[in-house]
This record gives C-alpha cells, sequence and structure tokens, in this order.
C-alpha cells in the first residue's frame, strides 16, 4: 500500500513539473535563471522527468526493473537539481527540489524494499 501511495505521489509530481518545463512556466524561467540553468534545456529536463514519471508508472504494472530504473534516474537527477541550487547559492526555494529528492528517494527506498 505504501508502496503505491509513495510512487503515485511520485508520478504526479513529476508529470506535473515536467508539463511547467515544457510550458516554460513562469516559475520554472525564473528558478532556472537564478541556478544558471538555459531556458533551451528546459524541454530535454522536463522530457527527463516525464520519462521518470513514466518509468515509475510501468514499474507499477509488475516491470519492477524498470520502476526500479526510473527512481534511481529520479533520485540522481534531483540530487542533481539541489547540487545546482548549493553552487548557484540559491536558497530561498531549495525547498523545491529537495522535497522532489525525498520523494525519488522514497521511491527507491520502496522500490528496493518491496
Amino acid at each position: 500500500m505504501i508502496r503505491t501511495l509513495v510512487t503515485v505521489a511520485a508520478i504526479v509530481a513529476n508529470a506535473a513539473i515536467a508539463f511547467a518545463d515544457f510550458a516554460a512556466a513562469p516559475f520554472v524561467l525564473a528558478n532556472s535563471s537564478d541556478v544558471g540553468v538555459p531556458r533551451r534545456w528546459l524541454p530535454s529536463l522536463g522530457a527527463l522527468k516525464l520519462a521518470g514519471a513514466a518509468g515509475l508508472l510501468v514499474g507499477m504494472t509488475g516491470a519492477d526493473p524498470i520502476g526500479l530504473a526510473a527512481s534511481v534516474g529520479l533520485t540522481a537527477f534531483f540530487t542533481g537539481a539541489l547540487v545546482a541550487h548549493v553552487r548557484a547559492a540559491v536558497f530561498h526555494n531549495i525547498a523545491f527540489p529537495a522535497a522532489y529528492l525525498a520523494l525519488a528517494a522514497a521511491t527507491l527506498v520502496v522500490n528496493v524494499t518491496s
């Protein structure tokens, strides 16, 4: 049950932020500018997040290795996002990548332990 809840939350969160990247939402543009991420990277970053969400979804259908790979990928991705915030000394909104990292890490833990 907990695996399903954590995974569904991660799928929804990552799909939502991926679509915000694709739409070049104002908060995404401001954040990426703050941490020095070029706007032209946003579609690729959104695609990675959406691929992670899709992989988690596929993993829920019984393809456990794909779900595990997606959780590893999302954990690595958001570790990089956190590092980008620290390198740029942007701390006013660091809670967002930290929350996504926590969610990705939680999916990794539930995928490994179940």
